[in-house]
């Protein structure tokens, strides 16, 4: 409720078609209200719900599938604070059920944006967490955001990634969910010290600008205490040093950025 009306989340999805660059890390410390589990590694339920999410729990998979009955607000959790949801995802259920997405038929992509129709007002922002490959749980998360947030990192493979992402967001865009839009790039996991780490950095920034695409400065560093926080299910104003307090300060001023550059 904002000044006694009713208003929708800002729905942003956070993606990468390659593993390993803490898109669920930067998902946990970028949190505001709800978060969705769309991976079926169930990474970012573990971190952020407020109890172990059981591997027959309902959850993602039972409102995806069409041969279970949940709604999505019947499956939401809390998370780790007041005013954090969460929509979990564990054991090997949502593999599953992307699997039965491959051969449904028409309306399969929207599935999800149907599912967040029903608490869209519940929420000042919706971070939907996407696993890093192209498949229907991915297509489902870009077609129910307004925008998406690309986490990368100042990599070479990270180039050719961007690249395949947004080709596939252009296909989102004319097929699905012409609104989308690019909500912005976070580099993640930067090694600003080393000569490949500022090249790369580089690299991207003027692949993005070639794209007409905002980089949100500075980049994430590489840091181990993001690691340990988000394995220690806190968050970075929790753990009670300076360099951690600074990081959350910069994950919450990009959260912000996000929040204005989504329409």
């Amino acid at each position: 409720m904002v000044g006694g009306k009713l208003v929708s989340a800002r729905i942003l999805s956070l993606c990468n078609q390659k593993g390993g660059v803490s898109k669920s890390t930067t998902t946990f410390h970028l949190q505001r209200i709800l978060i969705v589990d769309n991976d079926p590694e169930g990474n970012i339920a573990a971190a952020a719900a407020s109890e172990a999410v059981g591997e027959d729990q309902a959850g993602l998979a039972d409102v995806l599938s069409a041969r279970a009955p949940e709604t999505i607000r019947e499956v939401i959790v809390p998370g780790l604070w007041p005013g954090l949801d969460v929509v979990p995802t564990s054991g090997v259920t949502l593999g599953a059920v992307r699997d039965e997405l491959v051969i449904a038929g028409a309306g399969r992509e929207g599935r999800l944006r149907e599912a967040l129709a029903g608490v869209v007002s519940d929420y000042d922002v919706i971070l939907i967490d996407c696993a890093p490959s192209l498949d229907q749980l991915t297509i489902n998360g870009l077609t129910a955001a307004q925008g998406v947030v690309i986490v990368t990192q100042s990599k070479q493979w990270s180039l050719n990634g961007l690249a395949q992402l947004l080709d596939t967001i252009d296909s989102v865009r004319s097929y699905y969910n012409a609104a989308l839009s690019v909500a912005g790039v976070i580099i993640n996991m930067h090694e600003e010290r080393t000569v490949s780490g500022k090249t790369w950095h580089d690299e991207l920034h003027a692949a993005a600008q070639a794209r007409r695409l905002h980089v949100l400065t500075p980049p994430i560093p590489k840091k181990v205490v993001i690691a340990d926080a988000a394995e220690a299910a806190r968050g970075l104003d929790e753990w009670g040093t300076a360099e951690a307090e600074e990081l959350a300060q910069l994950y919450a001023d990009h959260l912000t950025a996000l929040e204005g550059d989504t329409p």
